[in-house]
């Protein structure tokens, strides 16, 4: 057979003294059989004569599927000491070293599935079980599943010019994005014929990048598909679409991190930006100005099947056309419990005296992706009981609750936040939320709220807890109003933790760099700190999830007297340490003394404390 459609004009291929050849096996016509593998594997005391038995008397030798796939199954486990779970990956590891070929775990964001697929046709790949997944100038990695087949190694080097090099991927993982890589780029390429792109003169012409290419067409709308449920499968929380002077990418956001999943034509994007405007209800044919929408979708696949999310859309038009960045969000986020937003029992207890105070205003502080969002829902959800009327006016509305009064903010019909607030006070409201204290009229509407025996929660954007105080005032408000409505901060962070599965113990922190860290309070160097890995539960970064810094400033007489007599900033900090405030990079340092995250995450996302 000949990898049809093979395309790469390069130079000569690599020497052949690079190329990884496997051991003479006794294995009929290169595949791997499951006599093969189990003979093996008890050869090798990974597999109990008497599991092999049971697995040749139950048919398994026979059943259809990879060798690998069907053991996998039986859910064995090692007869050595570690008993360990003979698993699909521990078994492909394995496979591998028979073969003398390196490992290799598919992770599809690190796939430039648009170039590789070039390499040979899909129907050549599924015959030979086998993947294209890196390309070089002088050297194309191929996975496979089946490493004694090696008939095809020379066809693929004479057609690309290329040296191959063989790893061994597990079989599902290959026949999975074998068809998914290959249907994709087809749906890429049969939406960039559909249109081509204009010369551009103008910028008025910009927005017109990609405009023949239809958002209804059928290969646009299953690319959409699959880019949202991939972004689900992956545990994006933003997806974005950037349009660049040739192309378009398209990043994941994963536990904060952007990664780029791939590259398209520049009209494709265009029109894939259409269609989830038209998904949102927003103005497919605007494309000068800023928009906003939203999408209520369900999960389709994978372990949370059927859960429903909500997608915020935000479009920024950008010199080579309309950007769009789609924020997910998963409603179950607010029935999390204080502790997995990544407060600790102390914080906890000091947040919820605060929340239960009958009026005042509460404020949430730190910069866009903090995660000020999850913690004032979860907080308001906890308070919408039966018996109060929790009502908010945002912009725009981040997730949609039943059991909250949501209003949104509508700038083209002069309805503000402090419009919004106003008739709010007319609604007979308990609590109150505002999206955010942006200027005055909505500062003086939310103390003119507290005022009257409401207790108001709001957000600002200020380094840390004391600066909101300081901001209060530069709004304009008088500091006796601050004083008498002001009742609590808190200050908020995320940063990545570490994977359980596979994180290890580091090298011990240097005395003055945990110093610098804990600064100006004191603390013990911690007996043992831990460091990222990477593992497959991962995806090799080491991370998994994300966890709150929590900086909290609770009001007291001094610091009021401090307000009152227009004290500086530092003045205030100082004194918010005297009444214990332990600040954003003491509650890290907590973290890591405890293995959840590292000294570095720490650093990275949280301000030092200055006083």
């Amino acid at each position: 057979m000949n990898p049809k459609d093979a395309t790469v004009a390069l130079k000569s291929p690599g020497p052949e003294s690079h190329r990884a050849r496997p051991h003479s096996a006794p294995v009929p016509n290169g595949r791997v059989t499951g006599g093969y593998v189990v003979k093996q594997l008890v050869a090798d005391g990974l597999l109990s004569a008497s599991d092999a038995e049971r697995f040749k008397q139950s048919g398994g030798r026979e059943r259809a599927g990879h060798p690998l796939t069907v053991l996998a199954e039986m859910n064995y486990r090692s007869p050595q000491a570690d008993r360990q779970l003979l698993d699909l990956e521990t078994l492909t590891q394995w496979l591998a070293g028979k073969a003398s070929l390196p490992y290799f775990h598919i992770d599809p964001l690190r796939v430039d599935f648009t170039r590789v697929v070039d390499v040979m046709s899909s129907s050549y790949a599924s015959t030979y079980s086998i993947l294209p997944v890196a390309m070089t100038a002088t050297e194309v990695t191929i996975a496979t599943c089946e490493p004694f087949q090696t008939g095809w190694e020379r066809e693929i080097e004479q057609i690309t010019k290329k040296t191959v090099k063989r790893v061994v991927a597990n079989p599902i993982d290959v026949a999975r994005y074998t068809t998914e890589f290959y249907k994709l780029a087809q749906q890429v390429k049969g939406a960039a014929r559909t249109g081509s792109t204009p010369l551009v003169s103008s910028f008025e012409q910009l927005v017109e990048l990609g405009g023949k290419v239809e958002a209804n067409d059928a290969h646009v709308i299953h690319i959409v598909d699959w880019l949202l449920q991939y972004a689900f499968d992956q545990r994006a929380s933003d997806i974005h679409l950037e349009p660049r002077r040739e192309f378009g990418v398209a990043r994941f956001r994963i536990d904060g991190v952007l990664h780029q999943v791939y590259q398209m034509p520049a009209g494709v994007m265009s029109a894939m930006t259409s269609r989830i405007k038209l998904l949102g209800r927003m103005d497919v044919v605007e494309k000068r100005r800023p928009q906003d929408g939203r999408i209520k979708t369900k999960v389709s696949s994978g372990p949370n099947s059927g859960r429903e999310v909500e997608i915020r859309l935000s479009t920024l038009p950008t010199a080579f056309g309309e950007k769009m960045v789609a924020r997910i969000f998963d409603p179950e986020v607010v029935v999390r419990s204080y502790a997995e937003l990544g407060f600790s029992s102390d914080e906890a207890r000091i947040w919820e005296d605060l929340i239960h105070r009958p009026s005042g205003i509460v404020l949430v502080t730190g910069p866009t992706g903090s995660g000020k969002t999850t913690t004032l829902y979860s907080t308001l959800k906890q308070l919408a009981t039966d018996e109060v009327n929790v009502s908010t006016v945002e912009d725009p509305i981040e997730m949609v609750d039943p059991a909250l009064n949501q209003m949104q903010v509508q700038h083209g019909i002069d309805l503000g936040f402090a419009d919004g607030l106003r008739a709010l006070m007319r609604q007979d409201p308990d609590i109150i939320m505002v999206g955010e204290i942006r200027d005055k009229e909505t500062a003086d509407m939310a103390v003119q709220a507290a005022l009257t025996g409401h207790l108001v929660f709001s957000t600002l954007h200020t380094n840390d807890a004391a600066a909101s105080v300081a901001r209060l005032l530069e709004l304009g408000v008088p500091n006796y109003l601050v004083n008498a409505t002001l009742i609590g901060i808190l200050a908020q962070r995320l940063v990545r933790t570490l994977c359980p599965h596979c994180k290890a113990v580091g090298e011990p922190v240097d005395p003055a760099l945990w110093k610098e860290l804990v600064s100006p309070w004191r603390s013990n160097v911690p007996d043992k700190v831990y460091k990222p890995v990477g593992c497959l539960e991962c995806r090799r970064t080491g991370y998994m999830g994300r966890s709150g810094l929590i900086e909290q400033l609770v009001m007291t007489d001094a610091m009021r007297s401090l307000i009152a007599q227009g004290s500086d900033l530092t003045q205030m900090r100082a004194q918010a340490a005297r009444d214990g405030l332990r600040s954003l990079r003491v509650s890290g340092a907590e973290k890591i003394a405890k293995g959840v995250t590292t000294v570095d995450e720490v650093l990275k996302a949280a301000p030092p404390f200055v006083s």
